[in-house]
């Protein structure tokens, strides 16, 4: 393993996915040789609709399972363990901003939060889940049920959900995907901000413009897949 492999936070080699077609044989999905994010950056991972961005994110997280390759995070190799193994390493250091929020309707905006909590089996934090929606703007708000949310109201709160176990990583899919455009630089702000703050490092996902041109490191998801360039995803 290389230096910079070594030192970076998540470091990803080799990592190939799979999906069996229908008529028969194998499409390729992902096919990356080399990606590396280092403690507390927030890099951009842009691609068109259809890409392969959520699975690479999926796959990172331990969602869906890699068919080979390796992920390395802080030095340890993920797909060495266990579909349950994997899970609780998740909820403990990896923070999941999904597009449709999977917020639970039947939970106000507070227990959504605490609710990721229990998912890392960790002490459930009251002050820490109040705190969290108190800097995302929803003070007022915590007692609500997502329907009562605009919005925005509820991407706010999956943006607390997913910082609340203080994890050292943080995947955002097309966070602003449905989000007007009036709020879509107000949310990229408020989740940079939060991870700052919180020394958390981001990888988010998006084909805007408008998004990426607000980070520094901006890499393109046909540069990293050698899979785009030789199918149609």
């Amino acid at each position: 393993m290389s230096q910079s492999q070594d030192c970076a936070l998540l470091s990803i080699c080799d990592l190939k996915k799979f999906y069996d077609q229908p008529g028969g044989g194998k499409l390729t999905i992902l096919d990356v040789p080399e990606f590396q994010i280092a403690r507390g950056e927030q890099v951009v991972l842009r691609g068109e609709s259809g890409s392969g961005k959520t699975t690479l994110l999926h796959v990172i997280s331990g969602i869906v399972p890699a068919d080979s390759g390796s992920i390395r995070l802080e030095g340890v190799e993920l797909m060495q363990f266990s579909e349950a193994k994997r899970d609780r390493i998740r909820a403990a250091k990896m923070g999941y901003v999904f597009q449709t929020f999977n917020l639970l309707p039947a939970f106000t905006a507070l227990e959504n939060v605490r609710l990721g909590m229990s998912f890392a089996r960790g002490e459930l934090d009251i002050e820490r889940a109040k705190d969290l929606l108190n800097r995302v703007g929803l003070h007022d708000r915590m007692h609500y049920l997502p329907g009562q949310l605009s919005v925005g109201q509820q991407q706010r709160v999956a943006v607390a959900r997913a910082l609340v176990n203080r994890p050292i990583l943080l995947l955002a899919d097309e966070p602003t995907a449905n989000v007007d455009p009036a709020n879509q630089e107000r949310m990229i702000e408020l989740i940079a901000k939060q991870c700052q703050e919180e020394s958390v490092a981001l990888l988010l996902v998006t084909h805007s413009d408008a998004v990426a041109s607000r980070f520094s490191r901006v890499e393109q998801l046909s540069e990293i897949n050698r899979a785009l360039r030789t199918a149609s995803v």
